[in-house]
């Protein structure tokens, strides 16, 4: 029966190219959609893994005076490391300066880069990594020296240590760029002074303005509830801790969502195209009405007519189907390796966008197999 089926696709070529194809697009959609999700949900998580979810930072809430300025205390960094299950502590402070090229751009040109004091822990509590140079150390964090964000370095066109930027009122030295850094993205649009320097140079009064903690696994919960506290023991209630992590995971969920809409229109895709599969088929069993009466005249039962037919819309379907997860795996394969993520398609997709394919040649092929199983020998034959 399979041969049989075959015999019908195999007499028109470019028709069956063309119905098949609307499968192959509607699946390749469903599939790369899956895929292109499943990679970036794969690097999101792997991320995740890599920077932990046991990081946590406590900032300046809102006052209850209107135009009351919040500060956290100055020994606020020295307080969170006393609590039990910390592990790491650093801090930054927002500096009243700006960093350009020179001295020779405007002073309202600082392309949104802030300009912030930092501890010398900063680095290993955010698991962060210089890309070029070194990291501020008690002899840098005491002089003109900074370290660049990525993306500052970039809008400074800063590619390498050792050039010059203008910072508040003379020019600083840049001793290090920081690799992206995905928990704390504020950091990467920052030029980082030295908290000493910063105290020397730039007149900072030792107020933090966010402290970042690492803690144990199990320590997480404990370390939330005591920090505002512990912070500003006088205002808890003008601190905010918040869980930069959970950006991530928003990220990852707000992807699957939004692959949800893409799937749908894939859907639509792999519809059509099943109408597509019914169309050829329906025009099939008019241009075989011949073939037809001469089967059953042979005596060939309404029974065959019906498998041969609906065999046919199979083959068609499975076809495109076959042709459309090789093309949706490979576009997921051309976006991971061209924005460095994990390939990722999942087996579930192909074999639920394969078995979808099957379903629809099936209910397209029915319709046709009935007519063409009604058709009468006698009329067949003498309609040729």
């Amino acid at each position: 029966m399979a041969h049989v089926g075959s015999s019908g696709l195999r007499s028109r070529p470019m028709r069956v190219v063309l119905s098949a194809l609307g499968i192959a697009i509607g699946i390749a959609t469903m599939i790369s959609v899956v895929g292109v999700s499943a990679s970036s949900q794969a690097q999101l998580l792997r991320e995740l893994d890599k920077l932990g979810t046991n990081l946590l930072v406590a900032s300046p809430g809102e006052s209850m005076f209107a135009g009351e300025e919040v500060k956290l205390p100055e020994e606020s960094v020295g307080m969170v490391g006393r609590i039990k299950g910390v592990q790491d502590v650093g801090a930054t402070a927002d500096l009243n300066a700006t960093v350009r090229r020179t001295e020779k751009v405007d002073e309202d040109d600082t392309g949104g880069i802030a300009v912030k004091a930092t501890t010398a822990d900063l680095l290993r509590v955010l698991r962060g990594e210089v890309g070029s140079g070194g990291w501020l150390n008690a002899a840098t964090g005491r002089y003109p020296s900074v370290v660049l964000g990525h993306v500052a370095a970039e809008r400074l066109g800063i590619t390498e240590p050792g050039r010059q930027v203008w910072l508040g009122d003379r020019y600083f030295t840049v001793v290090g760029i920081l690799d992206p850094l995905p928990l704390a993205p504020e950091i990467e649009r920052s030029a980082l002074v030295g908290w000493e320097g910063a105290k020397r140079l730039l007149a900072f009064d030792g107020h933090p303005t966010s402290v970042y903690e690492r803690s144990a696994d199990a320590a997480v919960e404990d370390v939330r509830k005591l920090m505002a506290a512990t912070v500003d023991p006088r205002n808890p209630q003008n601190v905010k801790v918040t869980d930069p992590s959970s950006a991530l995971r928003a990220k990852a969920a707000t992807e699957g969502a939004f692959s949800s809409l893409l799937l749908g229109l894939g859907g639509i895709a792999l519809l059509v195209g099943g109408v597509g599969v019914a169309n050829t088929m329906i025009i099939s069993v008019l241009e075989r009405r011949y073939e037809i009466g001469l089967r059953r005249s042979l005596g060939a039962t309404r029974g065959q007519i019906r498998i041969q037919f609906v065999t046919e819309s199979l083959m068609l379907s499975g076809l495109g189907g076959l042709a459309g997860v090789a093309l949706g795996t490979a576009a997921t394969g051309v976006y991971a390796h061209s924005g460095g993520l994990p390939w990722v398609v999942p087996l579930w997709a192909v074999a639920g966008g394969f078995g979808a394919t099957l379903v629809i040649g099936t209910v397209a092929g029915l319709y046709p197999a009935v007519r063409a199983s009604r058709l009468s020998p006698t009329l067949a034959l003498h309609a040729a």
